[in-house]
């Protein structure tokens, strides 16, 4: 494994995170993602990223149960509030009310006294953003959370953000996007915008939800048990699932074998190739599906490769920065 500085601070995270939106809590038992969450340890990932909202607070609790007895200090692990976590009118959004209700129960879950990255899984345009980055503020100060971060945050709303965290004193270090070989809407603006305020990106689906890892075929059905047929993870990958995006997706094989990879590697190693990019987030519903995407560690592709990549997938490569958060886009 190797790491990478997250933002300007000094805390150092795998360049593989391991992640289980979807997985832990729903698509997978609690005795297959402890044995994901081991392969991930054996593999030298420490990163470990979750939110309140996934699986409807489970995946924290089945994450905080298998780090169970690891050394703490040896972890980076992360969370995130916004998404609704409960019935009532204040169980969402970056409210301060929500905001330091959330942190609380994240860490009774988690089995921890501290979060080292508490991210705001959404902008919240019902709260002023003054209130919201207060309540992170407080957050840090109580020994809560080391550092805060946002997820699919716009350039403007993370200029924004990190005034009032300067002013307030309290680390905003990251950004947590999709992005991936067909999905590179932060390029044109957010990247920038990070290099220049000294955050980092923490990348989730870098294989696409699957679609590049070749499994999905042009002109023919879904395989059985894919994320595709799956109810919770299905609706987020259709719009990948057409014929001329799998058709080029597929004459991306060929470049894999010659690096060396699968192309699932090569899906994750090419998000690495990002200056900008600290970690890419994996999720798996099988301890191998880890042991192999951890491969795409220090692989270095050239120009050549880089441009060849380009040429066969800008057709379909979605680069408009105003889809930030897409309609699509699940938290």
């Amino acid at each position: 494994m190797e790491f990478r500085h997250l933002g300007r601070s000094g805390l150092m995270i795998s360049e593989i995170a391991y992640g289980n939106w979807i997985t832990h809590g729903s698509q997978v038992e609690a005795e297959t993602a402890h044995a994901c969450v081991r392969a991930a340890l054996d593999a030298g990932i420490t990163t470990f990223d979750t939110a309140d909202v996934y699986a409807g607070t489970k995946a924290e609790s089945v994450l905080g149960d298998a780090l169970k007895g690891e050394r703490r200090a040896g972890l980076e692990i992360f969370t995130k509030v916004y998404w609704p976590t409960g019935p009532g009118r204040n169980d969402r959004g970056l409210s301060r009310k929500h905001i330091l209700e959330s942190i609380d129960g994240s860490l009774r879950r988690l089995r921890t006294d501290y979060v080292d990255l508490y991210q705001a899984h959404r902008y919240d345009h019902s709260t002023p953003l003054e209130e919201t980055m207060l309540a992170f503020a407080d957050v840090v100060r109580q020994g809560k959370a080391l550092y805060i971060g946002v997820s699919e945050w716009r350039a403007e709303e993370i200029r924004a953000a990190a005034g009032l965290a300067k002013e307030l004193h309290v680390p905003l270090i990251s950004s947590q996007p999709q992005y991936n070989l067909l999905w590179r809407v932060i390029e044109a603006e957010v990247v920038p915008t990070c290099e220049e305020l000294g955050l980092s990106q923490i990348v989730w689906s870098p294989i696409a939800q699957g679609v590049l890892t070749g499994k999905y075929k042009p002109g023919r059905p879904a395989p059985a048990g894919s994320r595709a047929t799956d109810e919770n993870g299905g609706a987020f990958i259709k719009r990948m699932l057409t014929d001329e995006v799998l058709t080029r997706v597929e004459r991306l094989v060929p470049l894999a074998e010659e690096s060396g990879l699968t192309l699932a590697q090569l899906a994750v190693a090419w998000t690495l190739q990002n200056r900008n990019v600290a970690a890419a987030i994996i999720g798996a519903s099988r301890p191998e599906q880890v042991a192999e995407n951890v491969k795409a560690v220090g692989v270095k592709l050239d120009a050549g490769l880089l441009k060849r990549i380009d040429e066969i997938l800008d057709p379909v490569v979605e680069r408009d920065p105003a889809k930030t958060v897409s309609p699509a886009a699940r938290p």
